[in-house]
């Protein structure tokens, strides 16, 4: 099979022509394997897709367009009602996000000390100095003014889980710089329950050049080193 080991992006399949060469074609949204309503993804055009595979094939097939270059992945989940940011709510979102981050690394620390694999040893040793100091502040649905007092008081618990995020999303290349495409999967995952998120990004990258570099992310959450 001369597609096994060929490698087409997303919104195309591979497909061998009468010679056995293979190259990449759009998918066609109307072959994609059917899905869960909890699978439903939500376009640019504010448009409910079945899934990924039916957005990013209509993506395809719409390129050189201008709805093409224009269509993207807004947000997980179905179409809805998303309410503006207002100044107050921007304000208090690095604080949500900040203990919100502590505690997903906390949670695969706990999940690591049965079944190792999610963190490294150095993350994990990292990690382990938040999770034993006993002025942690648990999860939970806190008030602002706790996570702020929290933050002023232990600002050395929340540094790691800001850089350590970054470094998560910075994969395509490396280069301490975040995309579009690598903000992508962490904002789509988000907008649903904290709709700030998209102002928030935008916000972060305080040139304008539509990439957040690793001192503008650390800006943005308070982080000062």
């Amino acid at each position: 099979d001369t597609c096994r080991n060929f490698h087409c992006k997303r919104g195309k399949v591979c497909h061998a022509d009468k010679q056995g060469k293979p190259h990449c074609i759009c998918q066609d949204p109307a072959a994609c394997p059917p899905t869960k309503d909890y699978e439903h993804v939500c376009g640019t055009d504010n448009r409910t897709y079945d899934g990924t595979c039916q957005l990013f094939g209509t993506k395809c097939q719409l390129e050189g367009t201008k709805m093409g270059r224009q269509l993207h992945l807004d947000y997980m989940g179905s179409c809805k009602y998303i309410p503006p940011c207002t100044d107050y709510e921007v304000d208090q979102f690095p604080l949500r996000m900040r203990d919100w981050l502590k505690n997903i690394l906390i949670q695969y620390y706990e999940r690591d000390l049965n079944t190792s694999g999610i963190l490294t040893e150095k993350q994990r040793n990292k990690v382990k100095k938040i999770y034993q100091n006993d002025r942690r502040l648990v999860a939970g649905d806190h008030p602002v003014e706790l996570l702020l007092h929290d933050f002023e008081k232990n600002y050395h618990m929340y540094v790691y889980p800001v850089h350590w995020q970054f470094h998560q999303l910075d994969q395509h290349p490396v280069d301490r710089l975040l995309t579009h495409s690598e903000l992508a999967p962490l904002r789509a995952s988000l907008v649903p329950m904290e709709h700030c998120i998209t102002r928030f990004f935008q916000e972060c990258d305080g040139d304008q050049d539509k990439l957040v570099a690793l001192k503008e992310w650390c800006h943005c959450f308070g982080i000062k080193e």
